[in-house]
Formats: structure tokens, sequence, C-alpha cells
């Protein structure tokens, strides 16, 4: 039975008469915020869509209150959820900021699942009501807008032919396994040992220069292919006697015996796939196949180069997010497909003016993002001012017109939301990359500020909110190359 919260039973005042003072003052600020009825509506019907009725039967679930603070506990400090589960069982000031108190706090499979269930439109819902939020506190106006990409990497090995095909050879063999569990008996022969050791080969001459080893790798690839289509031929002949004798097991064992066919369906076509890249790249020389499958657990993963020195190929997605004032995040986007960044620019601009209401007074993106045409198309939606810098050579005006002095400060603005990206995108914290506060207001906040220790006060001095964001961050760099330099002074002293 899905639950809006605990009848609540406040531990502090059993235990710690004055508990009220240990909490950190960024919990504080976001109790505030997670106090909102919509928030806490949103997550209770994305949680009674799970099954029917539940909202009036079964035993009572983990109230959606407790869920909603959980996940943003989660994400604030960048845990995993069994370090979630095991912080907040022991603390009080935990329990008390996620409404548990002295409930029993859910296993970690448990909110794995709560979190499974909720999705990308539910986040997406949230997100929409934390700007509702934050605009009925006039914490943003919409009066700026800047708009950035950046790629998610997904949680994968580094893709080569060899592996994928190995890949695809152990997942058949083990999803065989389970099947003859059930049924009994099959006729496929297991070739991981095999496949295990053309893979070590292929990756010892690869290391090799010349043309005789080249020659060798191909050789070692013609092999691991064949063996390869051999296993994918065997699987399909046991799948269907597999079929066959399931039609006497009982109806939960025969539809299990049913699911785990279609997994071996599905992994025997991604592997066809990687047969015939691994044929026109390794074989043929073709580098460019289209649709190249990058791995056979996330297929979805594209290759996207951005232009990194330290990173030139990434695999993952592309994620377009854009900010208001005050780095409160608007809206977010999931490219299906690798789009250039310049097509994204209208789109931006429309949905911040069916956010806000009205175009923003100040729009600004980098270099990847410009062109005429774009700048044309802001200034037609009512866009005062557009600061979307050039490439290659300026001419006079142009360059007259980017040493401007608005021109130049929306730039440095801009460059802010470089700096707190990287916590936002990895995969683990995506999703909930809206949860930090704003240390000069109630919300907002998405940067990659360090944690203030529990009890500590607000910040001052020109790190705070109240000084200008380039200063701040200058001031962090020249602290982290403090740090830097005095761990080399000392271990150059140990010598």
């Amino acid at each position: 039975m899905v639950r809006r919260q605990h009848a609540q039973r406040r531990v502090f005042e059993m235990i710690l008469p004055d508990g009220d003072q240990l909490w950190d003052p960024e919990l504080r600020r976001i109790d505030e915020v997670l106090e909102d009825e919509g928030l806490i509506d949103t997550i209770q019907e994305a949680l009674s869509r799970r099954w029917p009725k539940s909202r009036l039967r079964g035993r009572p679930g983990t109230p959606a209150a407790v869920v909603l603070r959980l996940l943003v506990l989660k994400h604030l400090y960048d845990w995993s959820f069994a370090e979630c589960v095991r912080e907040v069982r022991g603390s009080l000031i935990y329990r008390t900021f996620c409404c548990i108190d002295c409930e029993p706090v859910p296993d970690d499979k448990t909110l794995v699942r709560l979190a499974q269930a909720l999705g990308p439109k539910v986040w997406k819902q949230i997100l929409g009501r934390l700007v509702e939020v934050a605009q009925q506190r006039h914490v943003v106006r919409g009066r700026k807008l800047r708009v950035d990409t950046t790629v998610v990497e997904t949680n994968i090995h580094h893709p080569t032919d060899s592996s994928l095909l190995g890949d695809g050879v152990r997942v058949i063999t083990r999803t065989l396994y389970k099947i003859r569990r059930l049924v009994g008996p099959l006729r496929f022969r297991d070739r991981t040992r095999s496949v295990g050791r053309r893979l070590l080969e292929i990756a010892q001459q690869s290391r090799q220069p010349g043309e005789d080893a080249q020659a060798k790798v191909k050789k070692l690839y013609r092999q691991l292919m064949g063996t390869t289509r051999a296993v994918v031929r065997e699987a399909q002949k046991a799948v269907a006697q597999a079929k066959r004798r399931a039609k006497k097991l009982a109806p939960r064992a025969r539809q299990r015996v049913q699911g785990l066919g279609q997994q071996v369906k599905h992994m025997r076509e991604l592997t066809q796939r990687v047969l015939e890249q691994t044929k026109a790249r390794v074989l043929k020389g073709n580098t460019h196949h289209p649709h190249k499958v990058l791995s056979v657990f996330e297929t979805h993963t594209e290759a996207i180069r951005k232009g990194k020195k330290v990173k030139p190929t990434e695999f993952g997605k592309l994620v377009k997010v854009q900010e208001a004032e005050n780095q409160m995040v608007t809206d977010y986007e999931v490219c299906a497909e690798q789009v250039a960044d310049g097509q994204l620019w209208d789109s931006s601009l429309e949905r911040h003016q069916q956010i806000f209401g009205g175009p923003p007074h100040l729009a600004t993106a980098d270099a990847a993002f410009s062109s005429a045409a774009n700048e044309q198309t802001a200034t037609a939606r009512g866009v005062r001012r557009v600061a979307l810098p050039r490439r290659g050579r300026l001419s006079a005006a142009r360059r007259a017109h980017q040493t401007q002095r608005w021109f130049r400060r929306a730039m440095r603005w801009r460059t802010g939301c470089e700096g707190h990206q990287c916590p936002q995108t990895t995969p683990r914290t995506l999703p909930l990359s809206l949860s930090r506060p704003a240390r000069n207001g109630t919300l907002g906040r998405v940067g990659s500020d360090r944690q203030q220790p529990a009890g500590a006060g607000p910040s001052r001095g020109p790190e705070s909110s109240h000084a200008p964001e380039e200063i701040r961050g200058r001031i962090r760099i020249m602290k982290m190359m403090k740090w830097k330099g005095e761990v080399v002074r000392n271990h150059r002293g140990s010598k």
C-alpha cells in the first residue's frame, strides 16, 4: 500500500531536546523545499502506478516523502544505495531529515527498485515543480539563459570488436545454462574458454608493431568470428529444443523459459551485428561502418567527440542542460541521436519561453552554438542581448562587438556552467542533479561546491555567494595550486 508519509514520532524531542541545532544549514534549506506538497504528490502518483489498487490494499510500503528525501540525500553526498541506507540508519540527523525517525529504514535493494519505478518522466515533473517553487520564491525570474551540452558516459568497458564478441558469447552461454536448469540437458557446447584464449592472444598481438603482427591479428579474428558463429547457431537450436520441452512444465516455469529464450534471441541479434561490423572494420578496413554496436548491454551508447585533449572520444549520450540565474537548472534533454550543438539553440529558447512565459533578456552559449542564423533566431524571439562567440578569425566589427562590457560579462557568466557539470553528469547522479540548494537562497545551487561540515555557519568572505562568480573561481584555483605546491614540497623533503 502506498503511503504519503509516516505518522511522525520526533526522535529528537525524546533523546536530544536541542537536536535541531545540529542540523547542517544546507540540509535545513533543502528540507524547507522538500516540504512542498506538489513534490510529494508527484512521487506518490508514480509509486501508485506500479500495481493496481495499491493505494488501498497491500502491506504498508515506503512513504513517498521518505523515498524523495532518501534519493535527494543520496545524490547530495554522492553515495551509493548501500552507503545511503547505512548512513541514514546510523544518524539521528539523517533520520529526521528523511522523515523516518523511529521507523525502520528501507533496504538498499528496496530503494533501488523505488528509484527505478520513478523513471525519467517523473524526474522531469519534479524539475518542473522545483522551477515553479523557485519562481514563487523569486529565486529565478527567467531573465538569463545559458545553454551547454555535455556527455554522460555509460557504464561500459572500452569497446573493441574482440571484447564485444566475447561479451556476446559469454552472455548467450550463461543464459543457455539457466534454461538447461529448467528443461534438462540441451545440445550446445561451452566455448567460453576458447573465446577467452583468442581474446588474450588478440590483445597480445595487437601491441606488437609490424605487418606480420597485423596479419596474425586478422587470423586470430577469423578464428574468433568462426567460434562466435558456431555459438550463435547452436544457441538458436538449443532455444527451439527448450521451447518444445517447456510444454510439459508448469505455467510459471514455462513463462520463465520463454523469457530466457527472448534474452538469447536479443543477444544473438546483437552478436550478429557485432560480427558484421568486425568483418567490415578488421578484415575489410572500413572503420566508418554505420550503426556501430559499442556495448551489448547499453545498446544506446554512442561515440561522441567533443574535442577534449585528455579524452578525445567519449562513449555515452549527449545531454543538453539549460540554466537561468542563480545556477538554477530549468531543463535538460537527453538527445536520442548525436546532433550538432547549434541545432539545439532554437528549441532551448522555445523551452525557456514555455517555462517563464517570455524570452530572456540575455541568452548565451559557447562557440559551438554560434552562427548568424542562431543570433537572428534569438533576436526574432525577443532576446535583447545574444552572446554567442564566433570561432576563427574575427572582423573588426565583430571584434568590437565581442569586446563590449556586457558581452564579456555574459561570457564570464556562461563559463560558470562548466565547473559544475562534472558532478551532475556521472551516470549515478544525473537524474537528481537538481537537489543542491543555493547558498544565498533556498533553491538553485547545482554546483560542485564543497560540503560544509555539520553545524558550520554560512560561508563568508570572497568565496560567499555575494562575491562575483569569476572571483570565487579564481580563488578556488589559487587554493588548489597552493595545496599542490605544498604536496610537492613535502614529497621532496621526505626524500
